[in-house]
């Protein structure tokens, strides 16, 4: 195939794979598996035949489908895909991390009635997240952002069943049209202004950055990436089954926005960078020490989660685009290993999820134990482990520029991460087994241990390494370095380097690598020590309840909940009244109603009484004032 044609079957083996689910396998125990499965696998394949066939030195394909145009708008007369480096890189995470997460559902959901539905989603969800890393201007990009927004809801909703679930799906999709909507507004100005949305003539038109088309774009990233102040969505997502947690809110979706905002870094202003330095920085040090009041495993994952995007977030405003962009790719790899670890042992314990409830698992698990601690210590920035690489050199890079408000936000974060990645250790593979699930747990099968071994055992420990600790190791002909594409190497490794060699000629390597595994030890040990003891209750909880309930309460749903029932809703009954009072009323029942009611009436009582002379009179009334108008010249 040419480079066009596998862009767009890339896009379509999903879409395929979601029709033919729906159609004949909603029902089906193994039929929507298969099918999802192939497809993904089929996506990986072709990701790595369109990548392995790019120049590295210019990795661009394009390809389109016909579309539409209405009136004089022609930025959708065809359907435009393309691909650089950023979207190099990031279609190798999706399709590799995806490929994975779809082979673990198949052991995961192995007990579920609803299995053809929860993969006929997971194949609409890949169809949209591809939309949006190919998609040509920002007119496509919204149209897939809603489709991911779509079927995340549709994930989240699997056990609609449930309250829980049914209010969390509602909660994400809400407080993510709330953002879209700014996002949109962002996009028609951006053609208001400049005549077009098309990346690539939006970067080499040379045009004035405007903050208004800044701010308003940036609100699509505060949504789907779960940012202050939309962010408060993402934990309640854990109501979805664990694959979706590890798919969606860790791996891909919540990584598109960050994709994006580096996808249109060009058009971003100071005042832009700024914001979203503060938004995002002040994010990571709170929800980096807020996962240390959940004792719900994948609701402290899912804190962590919210950290790390601040972390993202903070490199671009830090004016460091690739590093976000690598720290995106690292943490697609040990996030979505955390997370199926969770599910691992959530499986395990018969879907238990309180950590005061599991315990004594280092033994029975020993292979989700395993991919758990590289995970783990890759998350936490253990030297040369995958996320070693992209978190420190956030942390430094913020040091390096000098500002040292955002270093010391970034510094809380990781001593966050630290202590509650040791906590969730010590809290589920440590001690004695404090539940009736944990005391008869086992081994999951190897649908499920295989993923943990590719991306814990391998990524997690040795992606980091093989993009920027060596000079690479190529191979196929250079066509790929390590366990990436050279395409992908050269996006997310050239951001690293180049911060290397600052820190370097500034001599703060030696520093900030003190820094980090002084991080890393205190917060482990503190963690190890002060949980190592737990008697199937939370020791932080039982010790400093005040302090565990200030890092549990949820501050934001309260303001909002707050304002939906005292501003929000008496707004609303204010224009319901008025909307009974003027419009029912004055204007349906009055205006429009009453009065040709008053006029019937009138008229069925003096003109159409049944009565021949009364009939006679009126024709003859109607005649003279006829008469007098012809007379008169009115009338001609």
């Amino acid at each position: 195939m040419d480079n066009a044609t596998l862009l767009q079957s890339l896009l379509l083996t999903p879409l395929v794979a979601a029709i033919i689910s729906a159609l004949f396998f909603r029902r089906s125990r193994w039929g929507a598996p298969v099918v999802s499965v192939t497809a993904a696998g089929i996506i990986l394949v072709l990701s790595l035949t369109l990548l392995l066939g790019l120049d590295p030195a210019n990795p661009t394909a394009l390809a389109s489908f016909p579309g539409f145009t209405v009136g004089s708008f022609k930025e959708l007369e065809t359907f435009g895909l393309m691909i650089d480096k950023n979207g190099a890189a990031m279609l190798f995470v999706v399709s590799f991390v995806a490929f994975w997460i779809h082979v673990f559902s198949v052991g995961y959901m192995d007990d579920d009635k609803a299995r053809g539905r929860f993969f006929t989603g997971l194949s609409i969800f890949m169809f949209s997240i591809l939309g949006i890393i190919l998609a040509k201007n920002l007119f496509m990009t919204f149209i897939f952002w809603e489709l991911v927004g779509f079927s995340s809801y549709m994930l989240i909703a699997h056990y609609f069943e449930t309250d829980y679930a049914s209010m969390a799906s509602k909660k994400a999709f809400i407080a993510n049209r709330v953002g879209d909507l700014g996002f949109l507004i962002g996009i028609i100005l951006c053609y208001h202004l400049y005549g077009t949305t098309d990346f690539a003539a939006l970067q080499a038109g040379g045009f004035d950055k405007s903050t208004a088309v800044g701010l308003l774009l940036m609100c699509g990233f505060l949504g789907k990436s779960a940012q202050f102040p939309l962010h408060v969505w993402l934990t309640d997502a854990m109501a979805g089954p664990t694959p979706v947690s590890a798919l969606i809110h860790a791996a891909t979706m919540v990584a598109a926005g960050v994709f994006f905002m580096v996808r249109i870094f060009f058009m971003l202003d100071p005042m832009v960078l700024d914001t979203m330095l503060w938004l995002c920085a002040g994010m990571a040090a709170l929800a980096g020490l807020a996962a240390l009041g959940q004792t719900d495993i994948k609701k402290s994952l899912a804190y962590s989660t919210l950290s790390h995007l601040g972390f993202m977030g903070a490199a671009i405003g830090l004016r460091m685009p690739e590093i976000a962009l690598l720290h995106m790719a690292m943490h697609a790899f040990f996030k979505a290993t955390l997370f199926l670890c969770s599910g691992s042992i959530i499986h395990a314990c018969h879907h238990e999820q309180d950590m005061t409830k599991m315990g004594g698992l280092l033994k029975k698990m020993p292979i989700t134990a395993l991919a758990f601690i590289i995970a783990g210590l890759s998350i936490a920035a253990f030297p040369w482990f995958a996320g070693w690489y992209s978190k420190d050199a956030i942390i430094s890079g913020a040091y390096l520029s000098g500002n040292m408000p955002a270093f010391a936000l970034l510094v809380i974060a990781a001593i966050g991460t630290a202590l509650y990645t040791g906590r969730m250790f010590a809290m589920v593979f440590l001690g004695n087994p404090h539940g009736h699930g944990a005391e008869h747990a086992k081994e999951s099968s190897p649908w499920m241990t295989i993923p943990l071994i590719v991306l814990g055992v391998i990524f997690s420990l040795g992606a980091g390494w093989f993009l920027v600790g060596t000079n690479g190791l190529p191979w196929l002909g250079g066509k790929m370095n390590a366990l990436f594409p050279s395409v992908a190497t050269e996006a997310l490794s050239g951001g690293y380097h180049k911060l290397h060699h600052e820190l370097a000629e500034q001599g703060l390597l030696t520093p900030m690598m003190l820094l980090g595994i002084a991080i890393l030890v205190i917060g482990f040990a503190v963690a190890v020590f002060f949980y190592r003891t737990s008697t199937g209750n939370d020791r932080l909880r039982e010790t400093h309840p005040t302090a565990y309930k200030a890092l549990e309460y949820r501050y934001c749903d309260t303001f909002y909940n707050w304002y939906i029932a005292k501003v929000q809703q008496r707004v609303a009954m204010l224009v319901g009244l008025l909307d009974t009072v003027l419009v029912s009323g004055l204007g349906m029942r009055v205006i429009v109603a009453g009065i040709p009611a008053t006029l019937g009436s009138l008229i069925r009582r003096f003109v159409q009484t049944g009565n021949s002379a009364v009939t006679v009179f009126w024709i003859a009334v109607g005649s003279l004032i006829i008469a007098a108008l012809l007379v008169s010249g009115v009338l001609q």
